[in-house]
């Protein structure tokens, strides 16, 4: 199976998505190996997610990383996927 390539659109979505959970991980003062954990996830996964070296998580992956971060699934989906009143004009 072959998967299309992701627009520029997608990509700035997931390294929007990854910065916004970086500094929720940061403001928390929480490492890495940490956060990971309690989500189920490796190291490396949420490293990946955190640089936006993989723009595409699943949702069950977002949802137990906004879960163990305390954050709003519906926040999350308008800082990430909406654009701002500015750039939609």
């Amino acid at each position: 199976m072959v998967r299309t390539s992701l627009t520029p659109e997608e990509r700035a979505r997931g390294e929007r998505l990854g910065r916004l959970l970086r500094e929720a991980r940061a403001s928390t003062g929480r490492s890495m190996l940490d956060v990971a954990a309690c989500s189920g996830l490796s190291a490396e996964t949420l490293r990946k997610i955190e640089t936006g070296r993989a723009p595409t998580p699943a949702f069950f992956t977002v949802a137990a990383l906004a879960a163990t971060l305390g954050l709003s699934l519906d926040e999350l989906l308008q800082r990430c996927a909406l654009l701002p009143v500015e750039e939609a004009a």
